[in-house]
């Protein structure tokens, strides 16, 4: 039985978390948290906490053990993107967009 985690408007920006789903996609929780853990950015921790997530509605709610666990699917969706303005010369501005991104975190028994 799958069972996911979601977390919305994380703020990092898609693109930069693609590149750390595509390390644990496929892979076991464990493993997963491993390569995580080893890696120094914000979208690591951000992706660590969503996997934690899933584990733990897996053990809690459907009483699957953690060390059974795999990655099954990581999707990382474009969230909202907050505007704001930055001052530049002649009276002019410039924008600025600071984008957020939702992750989902499907989690499945492996075997």
């Amino acid at each position: 039985m799958e069972v996911k985690a979601v977390a919305k408007y994380v703020g990092v920006s898609p693109q930069k978390l693609r590149l750390y789903a595509g390390l644990v996609r496929g892979r076991r929780v464990e493993e997963s948290l491993a390569i995580l853990k080893l890696s120094p950015s914000p979208c690591a921790r951000a992706l660590a906490k969503v996997v934690k997530s899933a584990a733990a509605n897996a053990e809690n709610n459907h009483q699957m053990t953690p060390s059974d666990l795999r990655v099954v699917g990581i999707q990382i969706d474009q969230g909202a993107t907050l505007k704001r303005i930055r001052a530049q010369a002649r009276g002019r501005v410039s924008p600025i967009l600071r984008h957020t991104s939702h992750i989902t975190v499907v989690v499945d028994v492996e075997g």
